[in-house]
């Protein structure tokens, strides 16, 4: 389990220096983090990662989901 928590925190710094740049959809980051290796499961786990210690915001609008830092 700790290898597990190892590779979402670790791609959860790569989505906020992502986001770093400006905001982006769910679909953009999953396909940038694809080309580095990491699945769409993990970033999403990522995400909620961010989300929960309150560093991202995340919209939904007309089924596009965006994601930005606070």
């Amino acid at each position: 389990m700790e290898d597990m928590w190892a590779k979402i925190g670790e791609t959860a710094g790569k989505v906020y220096h992502l986001l770093e740049d400006g905001e982006k959809s769910l679909s953009n980051l999953t396909k940038i983090l694809r080309r580095e290796g990491c699945n769409t499961n993990l970033v999403i786990m990522a995400i909620g990662w961010l989300a929960r210690e309150d560093k991202i915001v995340v919209i939904k609008d007309s089924g596009k989901w965006t994601i930005r830092l606070k």
